[in-house]
């Protein structure tokens, strides 16, 4: 069970320094507790309550980090079987294979893919973060050839997927500074992978054909000092391959057994060879509850659903996507431009801005701090009113770049419009339309 706030605060120092960021060690304990802080924020906690708060404190699945660099894969660490709980950590790392039987032009085409397909979605830059090398060949110097030509071309962490220990100690040798995962270890390569794995400070992947074969080998690995570990239970059936996501997830969280305590890899690569049906088989377990999802190809029509869902599904429910608050020009405006104000939930930001922009009307737009919520649920809760408008518009510094004093605000805030011209004296509140898509001939109005 996971400590209190209370039990947290009689292992901290209770000095009330404030070093941590708040002003008491209580107010501190309750935020370690509800999961808000990180027990790094505080310098003087003793090294004996460090480890009991860390044991204490330690995630029932094991966080396992995959590779280096800016396409690093953090995996595990969940807490909670359903996202309404709390939130779900880490998302799934997404893979394409690539096998050493493949001809130089379509290894080629698929690193090409892999660097290329990447969007752009609420500011946010979603992309595929891993390549699967797979060793179908048997042949050592061709697996490594492949291996180091990923490594040469691709900032991808690498999975290197083999059942023979000498072929994948080849490969580890070719990428062992990208920190690849290696894969698989199984009960008849058990103690070679291990080895490996420890040798390179490598995670590995373990595969069993049922989940009580699967608890003992992580076992096993565990008594040869691999600690990060990624599970496969083994099944390419969809549905038994769903219910052993489920039963895996339930036993680490519910009943705390720690053999199955590991983030998970599942391969809808080798359950259909349907494109679609693979994608479709991907989205499962994108919500349920892969943590490595490898796919035999990325096709830009069912990789970009793919990767709209992880964003949705591992959002924190807690604290939507937000801007960053202040001032952002669009169409490079000038000292007569329209002055438009908002919040700062990064859906109602991309609306308003794609929406200016759109317009042709030169335009600056403060984006206000509402802890990421809407402009008519801040307004709502309170956080998008005239008396917070009104001083975030003074220390914005929007009074030097334009000459007027002309402020419009969303018309779903038409009630503020009062209180900010006293907030705002010489500025004159106009109340813009309420749906986003009227902003253009809005605008054209204002200028004519």
């Amino acid at each position: 069970m996971p400590l209190t706030g209370i039990q947290i605060f009689k292992l901290l120092p209770k000095t009330n320094c404030g070093d941590c960021g708040v002003p008491t060690c209580l107010a501190f304990a309750m935020n370690l507790a509800a999961g808000k802080a990180e027990l790094v924020a505080c310098p003087h906690v003793s090294e004996g309550a460090k480890a009991q708060l860390q044991e204490a404190s330690a995630p029932p699945i094991r966080p396992v980090t995959i590779g280096t660099g800016e396409r690093e894969v953090k995996v595990g660490g969940e807490t909670v079987m359903f996202r309404h709980e709390k939130r779900f950590e880490n998302p799934p790392g997404l893979a394409i294979l690539i096998n050493d039987t493949m001809e130089d032009s379509e290894i080629d085409s698929r690193l090409e893919r892999f660097k290329q397909l990447e969007y752009e979605r609420v500011g946010l830059t979603l992309r595929p973060e891993m390549i699967a090398v797979k060793a179908e060949s048997s042949d050592a110097g061709k697996f490594t050839n492949l291996v180091d030509k990923v490594s040469k071309n691709s900032d991808a962490s690498i999975i290197l997927m083999s059942d023979n220990a000498d072929i994948l100690a080849a490969g580890v040798k070719a990428c062992a500074d990208r920190k690849p995962l290696i894969y698989t270890a199984t009960k008849d390569n058990l103690d070679s992978v291990a080895s490996l794995g420890k040798e390179n400070s490598c995670p590995v992947a373990v595969k069993a054909f049922s989940l009580e074969e699967l608890a003992e080998l992580t076992e096993e690995l565990n008594k040869a000092g691999i600690n990060d570990i990624v599970v496969d239970s083994g099944s390419r059936d969809i549905r038994q391959a769903f219910e052993d996501q489920v039963i895996i997830r339930n036993s680490a969280l519910a009943k705390k057994f720690k053999p199955l305590g590991y983030p998970t890899i599942v391969l809808p690569c080798e359950m259909t060879d349907d494109p679609m049906k693979e994608a479709v088989i991907a989205s499962v377990f994108v919500a349920k509850y892969g943590g490595i999802i490898v796919l035999s190809d990325f096709q830009g029509e069912s990789l970009f659903p793919l990767l709209v869902e992880r964003l949705n599904i591992f959002t924190d429910p807690q604290r939507p996507l937000a801007t960053t608050q202040g001032i952002y020009e669009i169409g490079n405006p000038d000292e007569n431009s329209p002055v438009l104000v908002t919040t700062n939930f990064s859906l109602t930001y991309f609306i308003v801005s794609g929406e200016i922009e759109s317009s042709k009307v030169p335009s600056y737009l403060l984006v206000m701090d509402t802890e990421g919520l809407s402009v008519m649920t801040a307004w709502a809760a309170g956080k998008f009113v005239a008396d917070l408008i009104g001083p975030f518009v003074k220390k914005s510094g929007i009074e030097d770049k334009v000459k007027h004093r002309k402020l419009v605000i969303p018309g779903y805030a038409a009630a503020e419009s009062g209180g900010l011209e006293e907030e705002l004296p010489g500025w004159e509140i106009m109340i813009g339309p309420r749906d986003g898509s009227l902003i253009p001939a809005y605008l054209k109005a204002w200028k004519s």
